[in-house]
């Protein structure tokens, strides 16, 4: 016969003990003055006895309760330092862990963090990324799926828009349904809305047939309108009929055509510039920027650098590696192509690169000119403020030291001259990632 557990929450188990100490500690006090007082017999021994039982009762059901507490955390945190994918971010003596609440709040910060990339790389194992500003994007896509409201993505040219796109597609209730992809500067501003909302027979010369147009073919599906700020002004007009009303007409035809379709644009242009130049619609950018993405450039998300670089050689009929110097060049970089400039310098180094390997000395010119951090900025700002400079020469001075040790930060702050605890606080506080470092040795 199965026993029955019964649970109480801490929240009303410890309240509920500390004032069961209390009531008892009024209870002897009554025993004691009460009978004394009438005596005439109380004494300061006897206040100090009491006091001191009290005191020795409170201690040792704290000690109890913490014990209870803590005792799953220290296991907790005992489990995880044994497991690989933690032992860049554990502390090096989990059992001291209890002696400090900022480093059990740092324990826990690093598992959230690795939960998080694992999160990414299954959720979204085509988008290539574990940045925190990557991981960001993703929880905005996660929110924003299951709904069916317009999407703006903004970001450089070669940021990955589309497979931003792809991704709300996928994680979306239209999964399985028609998605179809309009390249608004691709296509001839004179074929663009025939493309969009097809035509009829004898509408136009060459019209020789009746022809669906994308928006018919996308119904109960999504439609992503890629590099929509280069579409023309009249064709917007149109477009935020369709959005508005749901409905339009083929070129040369007057039957009206309902829609239902989720619509996903995006953009490497200012929209709101445009607006002011009168190059864009005021109303279709409110009506598409219901909600935006804006996606991080290449150079703010250094980090990645390494796991795009190692996804994009392992397609290359060429096998080679990154050297430690080529890599570190890479992350000095600005990379205005962003990811699909890093492609390119990579399929060509890697034809330049006469063994397995890429160095340096494969890599254009531009990249070897700004291959470190401090020689980009002063190059494209000479005029930099002071701190500035030093919060870019205390960066450096960390990342190389913790090259030197395999990222392990007990040896560099040794190296640096520091604690431990002052090294990791301004890790955090220049955001540098330890995996990516040790992706350098």
């Amino acid at each position: 016969m199965n026993q029955k557990k019964f649970y109480i929450n801490l929240y009303i188990l410890i309240p509920l003990i500390y004032s069961g100490i209390s009531i008892i500690g009024v209870i002897l006090t009554f025993q004691l003055i009460v009978p004394s007082a009438r005596s005439n017999s109380i004494t300061t021994f006897s206040f100090f006895n009491l006091t001191m039982l009290i005191g020795l009762l409170t201690f040792f059901v704290s000690l109890l309760i913490i014990r209870i507490i803590l005792k799953p955390l220290v296991q907790f945190v005992q489990k995880t330092q044994k497991l690989p994918i933690f032992k860049n971010y554990l502390l090096e003596k989990p059992e001291k862990i209890i002696e400090d609440v900022k480093e059990i709040e740092k324990v826990f910060e690093n598992v959230a963090n690795i939960l998080s990339q694992v999160e990414a790389k299954e959720l979204f194992p085509h988008v290539i990324g574990s940045s925190v500003s990557m991981r960001n994007v993703f929880t905005q896509i996660l929110k924003v799926a299951p709904t069916d409201s317009t999407v703006l993505i903004c970001g450089e040219s070669g940021t990955g828009k589309e497979l931003i796109a792809q991704s709300i597609y996928e994680h979306s209730a239209r999964k399985g349904k028609p998605f179809v992809k309009i390249n608004c500067v691709a296509i001839p501003e004179g074929l663009l809305e025939s493309e969009l909302f097809g035509h009829e027979k004898g509408s136009f010369t060459g019209a020789l047939a009746q022809k669906k147009g994308k928006f018919e073919i996308a119904d109960g599906g999504t439609v992503f309108l890629d590099e929509i700020g280069d579409m023309p002004l009249a064709t917007q007009a149109k477009l935020l009929r369709v959005l508005q009303e749901k409905e339009f007409e083929r070129v040369g035809g007057n039957v009206p055509i309902r829609v239902d379709a989720r619509f996903i644009a995006a953009t490497n242009k200012d929209l709101p510039k445009m607006i002011k130049e009168g190059l864009f619609r005021e109303d279709l950018f409110f009506r598409i920027n219901v909600f935006s993405i804006n996606l991080p450039s290449l150079r703010e998300r250094l980090e990645d650098i390494p796991l795009l670089a190692n996804f994009f050689l392992a397609e290359f009929l060429k096998k080679v590696s990154l050297s430690p110097g080529a890599l570190q060049l890479f992350i000095g970089y600005s990379w205005p192509g962003n990811i699909r400039e890093l492609k390119n310098v990579l399929e060509q180094a890697s034809v330049l690169a006469e063994k397995e390997i890429i160095d340096p000395r494969h890599l254009p010119d531009i990249i070897r000119r700004q291959g470190s951090i401090t020689a980009t900025l002063a190059d494209t700002n000479r005029n930099i403020a002071l701190d500035d400079r030093l919060i870019i020469m205390e960066k450096e001075m960390i990342i190389n030291a913790l090259k030197m040790t395999g990222g392990v930060q007990v040896k560099a702050a040794n190296i640096l001259g520091i604690n431990q605890r002052s090294l990791w606080h301004r890790i955090k506080k220049l955001n540098i990632n330890i995996s990516t470092v040790k992706n350098l040795q």
